[in-house]
């Protein structure tokens, strides 16, 4: 089989458009999600080393770049604390997020705080807080549902349409 990016994409292109919108359940999400992948394809064809292997290397692609599109519409992702904790005035917009930080259990407060709040990669964090990384990944998933349910609670917080979070600017625990 040829081994180019438009090779790829006549005999799979199909194929990894559905497989993609089964996942993303949005056309237009799953557009960008294909785009994105093609591109990657495009980019990095050279590094194909088995040409038989090359359906589960672009179905790979695809995972990724779909499991990308779902941390960057995360209601707690990266972009996100990072901008509620880096932002002047982000108390202001986001009242509570502090306090929720502040009043998550020890064990998984320290978690949130050394990936999210000081940039830490997980593997780092784990080897930091001497556990395995499987244990703090377990940890900050319990966590941001914590925090999540926190937000939704107090702030009426959720995602619109666009993947932005919306909410009560002054809920009315802080406005009390």
């Amino acid at each position: 089989m040829e081994t180019t990016s438009r090779a790829i994409v006549e005999k799979y292109g199909e194929q990894l458009y559905f497989f993609i919108l089964k996942k993303v359940k949005n056309k237009d999400i799953s557009n960008d999600v294909f785009q994105n992948t093609i591109l990657k394809i495009h980019t990095h064809i050279d590094q194909v080393k088995k040409p038989e292997k090359i359906k589960s290397w672009i179905f790979q692609i695809a995972r990724n770049e779909t499991m990308d599109h779902f941390r960057e519409r995360s209601l707690l992702s990266e972009e996100h604390i990072s901008n509620l904790s880096n932002t002047q005035g982000s108390s202001e917009k986001f009242c509570c997020f502090d306090r929720f930080i502040e009043e998550l259990p020890e064990n998984y407060r320290v978690c949130i705080e050394k990936v999210y709040l000081e940039g830490m990669k997980q593997q780092e964090a784990a080897l930091h807080l001497g556990m395995s990384l499987a244990n703090l990944k377990a940890r900050v998933r319990r966590a941001k549902n914590i925090l999540k349910q926190r937000f939704r609670e107090c702030c009426k917080y959720s995602l619109d349409d666009r993947g932005m979070l919306v909410g009560e600017p002054d809920c009315s625990y802080c406005a009390g």
